[in-house]
């Protein structure tokens, strides 16, 4: 006797598209690189020993420290301009933590399993790894600081530097996936242009400004 057609979902499973091929074959090459770029995972790693360095890095680029130092230096400022550009910091650095931890809720990509949950100072959501964090607030800083701020060349290389360095250290430390890190980059430079367009300014939002 014949043999029975099978269902239409066995067959498209059976022939899957190019695109969902692609997508599996990126998938398992991001989660490949990112355990074998995890050198700092643990103590027993093969970069073991720096990763107190990778830690300190990784409290560098967190929230935290990032907006209660803008708030300090908001409120300590006696400059009209000071005010200005660091009212908006605080505005990019609340817009960024509430965005990535949308996308988190949303995407809900759990951390690479050789992390280490000892990271500094986490809530419910950062149990997800998509997209980095550190690496959205690193783009979004370095970008901040070189368009308002008047460095000289070497302090702006430094400060790319240190955009690229937390990001790195974020897959090394085995926190985040490469595509986590990469994807947080672009986030976090796309969402500087959503500051600059929203710019808070004395005109556009004086009763913030009356505050200080």
């Amino acid at each position: 006797s014949a043999a029975a057609p099978l269902p239409e979902e066995d067959c498209m499973r059976l022939n899957p598209s190019f695109l969902g091929i692609a997508l599996s074959s990126l998938l398992a090459i991001d989660l490949w690189a990112s355990k074998r770029l995890g050198v700092c995972a643990g103590e027993g790693s093969a970069w073991g020993s720096a990763r107190p360095l990778m830690k300190v890095i990784e409290v560098s680029g967190h929230g935290i420290p990032w907006l209660l130092g803008t708030f300090y230096g908001l409120c300590q400022s006696d400059s009209s301009a000071a005010r200005e550009v660091l009212l908006n910091l605080l505005f990019a650095l609340l817009l960024d933590l509430v965005l990535v931890a949308v996308v988190k809720g949303l995407v809900k990509r759990r951390r690479p399993t050789h992390n280490k949950m000892d990271m500094f100072v986490t809530i419910s959501v950062d149990k997800y790894s998509f997209p980095s964090g550190h690496a959205t607030r690193a783009a979004l800083v370095c970008r901040f600081v070189l368009h308002h701020l008047v460095l000289a060349v070497p302090l702006r290389v430094l400060v790319v530097l240190w955009a690229l360095i937390v990001g790195i250290s974020r897959v090394m430390l085995g926190r985040h996936n490469v595509t986590d890190v990469l994807f947080g980059l672009l986030l976090g430079y796309a969402l500087y242009s959503v500051v600059e367009y929203c710019w808070l300014s004395p005109l556009s939002a004086p009763a913030l400004f009356a505050l200080w």
